[in-house]
């Protein structure tokens, strides 16, 4: 168990956390939320000790062990990956460091065997026979295949890190889970294996991501980082979104009467406990949902962009033709001869391992990159807007403030308009005349998505877009996108993006396309499908 009293952190002027006091128990698993520079990583600092509040403490369980997701992925490329692995149980790495270079010493003693004796004591409590067995295991559940296991890893690509990272914060059943972005570079197979871990972990754990797919499956409670306080809900992050929002529409609706708002409530309830799945964290979240009543479920008083793509005139039949294009880069064949048909409604998710490809095509089909063969057609009705992956040249050197940068993409140059249009993305006052060189990530992606509804497209492009976007501007373009009645291709690595979005799934491989109309679950559990991945990916 995990429980903060009083914790308090400033920064100068700024309190990023005031007095919290909060208990996060064995056999649940915590969504960490909050918006961008809520404070979500420093909170998870906080409690593994990283960071000193100003005042306050955290207590942990004595006897209990805490393992962290570390973050810095250079931290341990002089050292072996199955050693790195075992170094996430400090306390058994520790034994067997002092037992090796005991038994390496020319000159051994009684008094050093005695001691040596006493470490084979405390190794074999600890299951230091089944060490290296057991690491092993972890890093084959998460992809990384036994002929890494002796390189060291600095040998390794950065998405090969990450996986031996989060193999060491798992490694020795500690009773406590810190884990900050842990899908991060992982594959479907990989997260589903940590899902299911995570199942079957009986000890607590919390977790940051930007994944709610993956916060849905394993999450038994959401902590919501706001105004320097953390409040508890029950529930996956779905739960707690749709439940906000429906307090929100109870609070609108007050002279409905009591007993319509508990049947509005307990319908609500009933739907999410009947979906749950079979994991345990589910089975608990039902338990829990049912017990709910109207007071406890609360509106957020978290913000959310508004987005919303109109067309300003309806596309044809005829949307885009591809005709056996290939590209080649620095040496590399990224397309290789592929040829598709984009419909009318068409809600295409671009995938495949190799995100070059799929940037490339992109390039492509908005003319900013040469085909070396092949052709493309757009039907002479649409209108594409562009998202690109990499938008630095949007923005590097540009010393014209929002409200400035946003006239040049509108057809409308009057400046309440442009402010107007700013404040819904979340650039209200004074942050509409904040300099375009000097915005976060997440600021330019809500500038760039700007750009593209003013643009008034009916075919969208987007590479990515949801890189540097906060939960809050992440659900609010799915939202935006699903009510899109335009025709669209776009690459996305998250998983519930794509399942609610595409109507049609494109996989640009090695050996040429797999192309299906159907939805991204459809098409991951399809057994046919997969039997044609191996044969392309072989």
């Amino acid at each position: 168990m995990i429980s903060t009293s009083n914790v308090t952190l400033r920064y100068g002027k700024r309190a990023l956390f005031e007095d919290v006091n909060i208990k996060f128990t064995p056999g649940n698993c915590y969504g960490l939320i909050g918006a961008n520079g809520a404070g979500k990583s420093t909170f998870l600092k906080i409690l593994s000790g990283e960071i000193e509040p100003n005042s306050g403490e955290v207590f942990i369980t004595p006897g209990e062990r805490l393992a962290v997701l570390k973050q810095n992925h250079f931290e341990f490329d002089e050292i072996q990956v199955l050693k790195t692995v075992i170094m996430g149980h400090r306390e058994l790495f520790a034994i067997m460091e002092e037992k090796d270079s005991l038994y390496a010493k020319p000159d051994f003693s009684e008094e050093d065997g005695m001691r040596a004796a006493e470490l084979e004591g405390e190794f074999q409590e600890l299951n230091g026979w089944e060490a290296e067995a057991d690491a092993a295991s972890l890093l084959l559940g998460l992809g990384i295949g036994t002929d890494l296991h002796e390189k060291q890893m600095k040998e390794l690509d950065g998405n090969e890190k990450v996986r031996v990272l989060l193999a060491q914060a798992l490694f020795g059943n500690p009773q406590n889970l810190l884990l900050d972005e842990p899908t991060n570079h992982l594959d479907i197979e990989s997260i589903n294996w940590l899902v299911n871990f995570l199942g079957r972990f009986e000890g607590t754990v919390i977790v940051v991501s930007h994944d709610r797919h993956f916060l849905n499956e394993v999450c038994t409670h959401i902590a919501d980082i706001d105004f320097g306080k953390i409040q508890l809900y029950v529930g996956n992050y779905d739960f707690w979104y749709e439940s906000s929002q429906l307090a929100l529409k109870l609070i609108r609706d007050a002279n409905k009467k009591t007993d319509e708002k508990r049947k509005e409530l307990e319908t609500f309830i009933a739907r999410f406990s009947a979906n749950a799945s079979k994991s345990k964290q589910a089975t608990s979240r039902k338990k829990q949902l049912e017990k709910l009543t109207l007071e406890d479920i609360r509106p957020s008083n978290r913000k959310y962009p508004f987005i919303n793509f109109k067309p300003e005139r309806e596309a044809g039949k005829n949307i885009l033709s591809v005709d056996r294009l290939s590209k080649t880069v620095d040496g590399e064949k990224l397309l290789d001869n592929i040829s598709f048909v984009v419909n009318k409604g068409d809600k295409i998710a671009l995938i495949g391992p190799n995100g070059a490809a799929k940037t490339v095509l992109f390039q492509i089909l908005a003319g900013e990159m040469e085909a070396d063969q092949g052709e493309f057609a757009w039907g002479v009705t649409t209108t594409q807007a562009y998202f690109p992956k990499d938008n630095a040249p949007y923005f590097e050197g540009v010393e014209m403030n929002l409200v400035e940068w946003l006239r040049q993409y509108s057809k409308d140059p009057d400046e309440t308009f442009i402010r107007g249009f700013l404040g819904r993305m979340l650039f209200s006052g004074e942050e509409s005349q904040k300099k375009a060189s000097v915005l976060s990530g997440g600021e330019k992606v809500r500038c760039m998505l700007s750009k593209a509804m003013l643009s008034g497209a009916n075919v969208l492009m987007l590479d990515e877009p949801t890189n540097h976007l906060d939960l809050e501007s992440i659900t609010a373009l799915n939202n935006g996108l699903i009510d899109f009645d335009g025709s669209m291709l776009f690459v996305s690595h998250d998983w519930q993006f794509i399942q609610t979005i595409a109507n049609r799934i494109i996989e640009i491989t090695p050996k040429g396309l797999i192309d299906r109309q159907m939805t991204y679950e459809e098409y991951l559990n399809n057994e046919d499908i997969k039997r044609l991945r191996e044969s392309l990916y072989a």
